[in-house]
């Protein structure tokens, strides 16, 4: 299956629509009246649909087992054709669009079954996505302007040059991949002075948003959120604690995390950890989301 886990849950909502058709006003009739010999075909579809939303990942190979956490059918009915919609809710990594058409499918199919003793010519028409909703793609936020981005790594050692950054390297290309091209790339010591020093030079500069990374755990030397939460004009707590409550979903050491987020000025400043695996983990978790802080700030 596909790899799910650098996403994050949200509500995603889904509705499928399915078409049966039938030969004859006689058929419509005895849905209407209960009178199919089978039994009622309104009930007997929409359980047979909720038992297939639930069971989908059993039988589509590629489908991940989620929780199901509201399941709907309605029924419309218009001259000789039936309409079923389903309609379906999860709080997960993944959509439930294909639980919704399944379920729609295999209620019109039971449908089918009951009806098709006392009317062969019984069909089954489309079966439809009608509606999805949740995730990345449902938010597509793009910010009001080209964000101009600056990263800057705050360790002792690679700015003595024992040892070459990975971690700054790796969150200037996850930012490129983002479509956040990087103009600026530094590396400063764990010192308050120096930090605060390159802090305040971008934000002269104009830069829309600058990331740190090091320095944002618990040593003696992990000064970066002293450095930075003096520049706050304006603090930005959520972000810190997206970031942090998405890594220790990974790993229970992200509790440890002390970094820090917000505007100096215009420029917002985000403070993340220093290992490479923290910054992939912090970018997935923050971003496109984050890009949003922009659009409400040229708005107002």
């Amino acid at each position: 299956m596909v790899n799910i886990t650098h996403k994050q849950n949200t509500l995603r909502k889904a509705v499928a629509q399915a078409i049966v058709q039938v030969s004859g006003e006689a058929t419509m009739q005895a849905i209407h009246n209960r009178q199919v010999p089978k039994g009622d075909v309104f009930e007997f579809s929409r359980a047979a649909g909720l038992l297939a939303i639930k069971k989908t990942s059993d039988v589509i190979p590629d489908c991940h087992p989620l929780p199901v956490e509201y399941a709907a059918f309605t029924y419309q009915t218009s001259g000789l054709q039936i309409t079923i919609t389903a309609e379906v809710h999860t709080i997960y990594k993944t959509g439930v669009e294909v639980e919704a058409m399944h379920g729609a499918m295999i209620a019109a199919l039971t449908m089918y079954d009951m009806l098709k003793p006392i009317d062969s010519r019984v069909e089954i028409g489309s079966v439809t996505l009608q509606q999805k909703k949740g995730g990345k793609s449902d938010h597509p936020l793009q910010p009001p302007h080209n964000i101009t981005c600056a990263v800057v790594v705050c360790s002792d050692r690679a700015s003595k040059g024992e040892y070459e950054d990975v971690s700054g390297k790796l969150l200037v290309s996850l930012l490129e991949q983002r479509n956040l091209p990087v103009a600026e790339y530094a590396v400063v010591p764990d010192d308050i002075a120096a930090i605060q020093q390159i802090a305040q030079s971008l934000q002269t500069q104009g830069y829309d948003l600058v990331l740190f990374t090091g320095g944002t755990g618990v040593s003696p030397r992990d000064v970066t959120p002293e450095a930075i939460t003096p520049l706050l004009t304006q603090p930005v707590p959520g972000i810190a604690e997206a970031a942090r409550s998405y890594g220790m979903q990974r790993t229970p050491m992200a509790m440890l995390s002390r970094s820090v987020a917000g505007f100096m000025h215009n420029t917002l400043l985000v403070t993340l950890p220093g290992s490479p695996n923290a910054v992939r983990e912090s970018v997935d978790a923050l971003f496109p989301a984050l890009l949003h802080v922009f659009t409400i700030r040229h708005q107002s």
